[in-house]
């Protein structure tokens, strides 16, 4: 699996959406049931920012639709993910995180998911990639610290609370490895 550096900052909801139509044809309303279901803890999403988002996707070309005629009842609208959309999921699938808590929160986590449903072979590799440059970025950290003059205490508790962070975050990944039954080496 191949990382690339991402900016955690361009992270959307709509790379979730993208990634419940790979597994298959399905209505706005039920592809937000399910987000919601499955993802609703990580993303706060609703029924009408899933449909303005699924109108950029269309319009963008990463998905299409095709009304269907109902009995006694209003058309339904059946999203298919496009060719394009495809690709555009399974390159951001390979992308890196970042250390941010926010990266690690919705892209991370995110990733774990759909990397668990679509290409779980790919798990291990995923979860050591996030595992290794979390200890990388407290190493940094602790270097940084380690070399700042003591005058400077409002840097010095800056860098202490990210350093805190970080560790908070290691353990949870560590939990995560746990939980999945995954080695960090």
């Amino acid at each position: 699996m191949a990382t690339r550096e991402h900016h955690a900052g361009n992270v959307s909801p709509e790379i979730a959406l993208l990634g419940f139509l790979i597994s298959g044809p399905s209505h706005g309303y039920d592809l937000h049931q399910r987000f919601t279901m499955e993802l609703g803890q990580v993303w706060h999403l609703s029924q009408s920012q899933a449909y303005t988002i699924l109108k950029r996707l269309e319009n963008r070309g990463d998905i299409s639709s095709r009304l269907i005629e109902q009995e006694k009842l209003p058309a339904r609208q059946i999203l298919n993910i496009t060719e394009a959309g495809r690709q555009r999921f399974f390159d951001w699938l390979e992308l890196g995180v970042g250390t941010t808590a926010r990266a690690i929160r919705l892209e991370f986590l995110t990733r774990l998911y759909f990397t668990q449903l679509h290409r779980p072979e790919n798990m291990e590799t995923i979860y050591r990639s996030q595992s290794m440059e979390i200890a990388s970025r407290i190493e940094r950290l602790e270097s940084l610290l380690a070399h700042l003059p003591p005058e400077q205490v409002f840097n010095r508790l800056s860098l202490d609370l990210r350093l805190q962070q970080m560790r908070l975050m290691a353990n949870w990944i560590a939990e995560i490895g746990t939980q999945f039954h995954m080695s960090r080496r």
